[in-house]
């Protein structure tokens, strides 16, 4: 029931956004890469990870994929919206694809036994 709930909310959300952006109406930009941090849950050790619209790298025995990064124009800073592919060799279907949103990272959560990751923020240089 959660889980349901909490996807028809980044459903609504991400929609809604999206529909935005598209006419232009929103203030939103679109960023050149985007930094992520990863935590390696087993180690305790946590890392940023810095990608490329379209860039693949490793995190652990992760591949993680940026495929968009969104921010508000006039606040860079403020939030960032992430459209992430996330693999794991192991299994078959991605572990994560979808937006993720850097001020409500649990709305949108990669659920993996050992990695956590989620978006800082969208790089605008």
């Amino acid at each position: 029931m959660i889980a349901a709930l909490r996807a028809a909310a980044l459903a609504l959300a991400v929609g809604a956004t999206a529909a935005v952006a598209q006419d232009g109406g929103d203030g939103l930009a679109e960023a050149s890469g985007a930094v992520l941090r990863g935590l390696d849950k087993v180690s305790a050790t946590a890392s940023d990870i810095v990608l490329a619209v379209g860039q693949t790298v490793e995190f652990g025995h992760l591949q993680v994929t940026l495929k968009e990064c969104r921010y508000p124009a006039d606040d860079p800073s403020s939030n960032a919206y992430a459209y992430l592919i996330i693999t794991d060799p192991n299994v078959a279907q991605p572990v994560f694809e979808g937006w993720m949103i850097a001020d409500s990272p649990a709305l949108s959560a990669l659920d993996h036994q050992r990695y956590d990751v989620w978006v800082m923020r969208c790089k605008t240089d």
